[in-house]
């Protein structure tokens, strides 16, 4: 008498990937300016202007230099809240990868000061819009925010 193997049952829902986890380009940035900043991004996207986490991690980032970078922060979200004409997709604060939507920010935001053309092109490309001077301008003073503190954006 031979036995074959029992066939593999189907594979279960969780044994997927997500359209989130698809959607996960790159890993974290090595930068820990970057990953500050991606955090916080990440917190005020899912949890509001106003959250608490963001705010506490900028403030031991920052010391007494916090309110501007957080002011800043809060600006830039609500512009490209109010500015983008698609979806920006953001993962889950614990995610070790990222999203193309995130890593074009940070690109953004390490290019807003040094190559201004480029940033505009690509925060063009992910809101949608074809003249986002306005978001673009808040971008650039967060980033030179973060500069001013010694905190240089760069990927």
């Amino acid at each position: 008498m031979t036995t074959s193997p029992a066939p593999s049952p189907a594979p279960s829902p969780a044994q997927h990937p997500s359209a989130l986890a698809a959607s996960l380009k790159g890993p974290l940035p090595s930068d820990p300016n970057a990953r500050l900043a991606l955090f916080a991004f990440r917190r005020i996207g899912a949890h509001g202007l106003h959250d608490a986490a963001a705010a506490a991690l900028l403030l031991q980032a920052f010391g007494a230099g916090f309110r501007r970078p957080l002011v800043l922060l809060r600006a830039m979200m609500a512009d490209l809240a109010h500015a983008a004409t698609c979806p920006i997709t953001i993962a889950p604060c614990c995610c070790l990868r990222m999203t193309g939507s995130e890593t074009t920010v940070l690109t953004i935001l390490a290019r807003a000061e040094t190559a201004p053309d480029s940033a505009r092109l690509l925060l063009g490309d992910l809101i949608g819009v074809r003249r986002p001077d306005g978001v673009l301008a808040s971008i650039t003073l967060l980033a030179q925010a973060f500069a001013d503190a010694g905190r240089p954006i760069s990927l």
